[in-house]
């Protein structure tokens, strides 16, 4: 785990910021309760723990990795269950939303000037499908498919397909992951606290800001 994540840092000056690039799942997409209709399902399929009721709040409070211990997820499956879940998303996909307020902000960021762009493990189908045309013609770049821990090297290789430097770039997320990939490229980081991980446990790895509300993104950028 990137020390950088456990120290605070002081926050980007929003007027240097020209890239955002975003997560999907539970940052953009409301796609949490379709993942915990689903997991057990595919606990049973890939032969990993099934989760308990109980046990969801717990599980929103680790990292990935203590997840992966928790239900016992041998690494070398990820691959796999990562593709089995992109294909369940495709065929449920009409039962997924964006989260209220989503093709406003992506529409305020663009009219400011800033280069929108989306990272994430999920396919680019899905995602243009679940974000409709109108917001998906927002977003300039799609990084999509990235393995669970690959996302530093794929915000590297936006930051270099974007000809933007990482100072003036911020990575928002919903996930632990999302903060330690941003502070290993050396971009500003911004934690939303709506989405697959609890808002306390995102607070704990000190993200340059921690949002609550979709309504305060375009915030982060001067303007």
């Amino acid at each position: 785990m990137d020390g950088a994540s456990s120290s605070p840092r002081r926050a980007p000056d929003r007027d240097g910021l020209r890239l955002a690039i975003f997560d999907f799942d539970g940052t953009l997409a409301d796609s949490f309760p379709w993942f915990v209709g689903v997991l057990n399902g595919v606990a049973d399929r890939y032969g990993f723990n099934r989760v308990q009721a109980d046990e969801v709040e717990l599980l929103r409070g680790y990292d990935a990795r203590q997840i992966m211990r928790h239900l016992r997820v041998p690494s070398w499956k990820l691959p796999f269950i990562a593709n089995h879940m992109r294909r369940l998303m495709a065929s449920d996909i009409d039962g997924i939303r964006l989260f209220d307020g989503v093709p406003d902000m992506l529409r305020a960021l663009t009219e400011r000037g800033v280069t929108v762009a989306i990272v994430s493990s999920n396919s680019v189908e899905n995602i243009r499908r679940i974000l409709g045309p109108e917001a998906a013609g927002q977003v300039a770049h799609y990084g999509c498919g990235a393995s669970l821990f690959g996302k530093a090297a794929k915000f590297r290789r936006m930051l270099r397909t974007t000809g933007v430097p990482a100072s003036h770039a911020v990575g928002i997320g919903d996930e632990v992951r999302d903060i330690e990939a941003a502070r290993t490229v050396g971009m500003a980081c911004a934690a939303v606290a709506w989405g697959y991980t609890r808002g306390d446990a995102l607070a704990g790895r000190h993200p340059d800001r921690l949002l609550t509300r979709v309504e305060e993104i375009p915030g982060l950028f001067g303007g």
